[in-house]
């Protein structure tokens, strides 16, 4: 696969800072908590009607500066590699700056993940001062939209000055949006924006059924939406390849089908989902000092201590039989049924435990959305419990599932038709689609067939995507030549 800072054979100019967070087997077998997410203070100056951790308040009982240089210097000694700080607005606490120079000092990637409001250009380059090296300014929509969104006049505004600004001190800046049913809409306008103040990165994420957006839930997207918007997203993709920036899909968008091999990559290599890793490779931290399998995540069923009272390495050896390849769920609905089960586990933890209270049935899923499809059926989610008044509180939602015309079809002609497979996947030599290497018929497109390997289908995955982009500027170069009034044989 083309190499995101040159082109497909060429080594990377410098490495993207996301790389850090590619997990080893080792890191994976000995949980190492690689990425660390930290909300250092639960103050914000935004009023996000989609907040999952209703910030607004700091908490009562945040820790302490020395309190948080002692958890920097844990997490330093158990091998954590990159530690994202978030708030609330991180840069609210006074000694933000501290915090982030001490991640520095002890070799630790330091990022920071912002509403950018009040986040000024000398902010900034104190931040960079300090060892701060990634920031991600988020952004939900153009302006109307994302002001409303975020509940402040302005603040789009400010966002995109903010991405201007941090170019600026020598960061390649970052944007991270969250899709909903309505910022779906605006996705083409939201690139051309970031692609203008100059982004590098993209981190979409869709927005959970958490906090606010429990009381707002009109905004979620309804499961069948999904196909469009990854077919969207990968369209942007490819867009954003040609002029510098890089998409990346976030863990509660996918999973698998013919997208997958382009996308979900952090490195060259050709890969695809592999799993939530909340509590095993990636770990969350409230402000108080709870430790989590994953920051997104309520504390309520995943919580492994606090720092006060416990190690970092004691509350990993606690969460260990809570990741997805030890809590011995095995699925339900479709997802209990689906041929990518051994591989994928349920998609996102976040975006399934959220709806039912409980993991294994995760119905936004492209290979699931497209599989009913193809059959005439669809699902949707229908609220049937509000959520509590607190931060990462969670509500309750049905699954239902229905035919095209939206009468009620019953859930056992839901699941996959393809039973769940075990081992190594690879690329169909015909549909790009993954299937089982121990497979002679593609299960997708019904081949006979030999699955690539992932060396093999990165070289042809080049191939393609120069092929993809020679079309790509050819229909440009006519299309130019349209609008000039040449005659467009002449312009080939």
């Amino acid at each position: 696969m083309r190499n995101p800072n040159g082109v497909a054979g060429e080594p990377a100019e410098r490495p993207a800072p996301h790389s850090l967070r590619v997990r080893s087997a080792r890191d994976r077998k000995t949980h190492v908590p690689v990425h660390v997410v930290w909300e250092i203070t639960l103050a914000c100056n935004l009023k996000c009607g989609h907040c999952g951790s209703r910030a607004g308040k700091r908490r009562a009982n945040e820790l302490s500066t020395a309190e948080c240089l002692d958890v920097v210097r844990q997490l330093a000694a158990v091998g954590t590699r990159e530690i994202t700080l978030i708030g609330g607005e991180a840069y609210l606490r006074k000694d933000w700056l501290e915090i982030a120079a001490e991640i520095a000092r002890l070799g630790m990637h330091c990022g920071l993940q912002t509403g950018a409001r009040g986040l000024t250009r000398e902010r900034i380059a104190a931040a960079y001062a300090a060892g701060v090296r990634a920031i991600g300014i988020s952004l939900d929509g153009l302006r109307d939209l994302h002001d409303e969104l975020r509940g402040v006049k302005g603040s789009h505004d400010q966002a995109i000055q903010a991405i201007k600004w941090v170019s600026e001190v020598g960061i390649e800046p970052g944007v991270n949006s969250q899709i909903n049913l309505r910022s779906m809409r605006e996705l083409d306008g939201i690139f051309d924006e970031i692609v203008a103040a100059g982004a590098k990165y993209w981190q979409v994420q869709l927005t959970v059924a958490m906090g606010n957006a429990v009381d707002n839930s009109e905004m979620l997207l309804q499961p069948h939406q999904i196909v469009d918007v990854v077919d969207k997203l990968a369209e942007l993709y490819h867009r954003g390849r040609d002029v510098g920036l890089r998409l990346l899909p976030g863990n509660s968008i996918g999973y698998f089908g013919r997208h997958e091999a382009y996308w979900r990559s952090l490195t060259d290599d050709v890969t695809h989902w592999g799993g939530c890793t909340a509590g095993e490779t990636t770990l969350g931290l409230e402000a108080d000092g709870t430790i989590k399998s994953c920051p997104s995540l309520p504390k309520s069923h995943f919580a492994g201590g606090e720092t006060r009272t416990s190690t970092i390495e004691e509350a990993l050896k606690a969460l260990e039989s809570r990741n997805v390849r030890r809590d011995g769920n095995r699925g339900r609905s479709f997802c209990g049924s689906c041929y990518y089960w051994n591989v994928c586990r349920g998609g996102c933890t976040w975006v399934s435990h959220v709806l039912e209270g409980r993991r294994g049935d995760n119905p936004y899923c492209y290979y699931r959305a497209t599989t009913l499809a193809r059959r005439g059926l669809r699902e949707r989610i229908v609220k049937v419990a509000d959520a509590p008044d607190e931060p990462f509180a969670v509500g309750r939602f049905e699954v239902r599932l229905e035919h095209e015309d939206g009468s009620r079809a019953p859930r056992s002609i839901g699941l996959d038709d393809k039973p769940r497979k075990r081992g190594r996947l690879g690329l169909c030599q015909s549909c790009y689609e993954y299937m089982s290497l121990g497979e002679r018929h593609c299960p997708h497109c019904g081949e006979v067939n030999r699955p690539k390997l992932m060396v093999d289908a990165k070289l042809e995955l080049d191939v393609q995507i120069a092929l993809d982009e020679i079309e790509r500027h050819g229909r440009s170069i006519l299309e130019l030549a349209a609008a000039a009034g040449q005659d467009p044989q002449a312009a080939e």
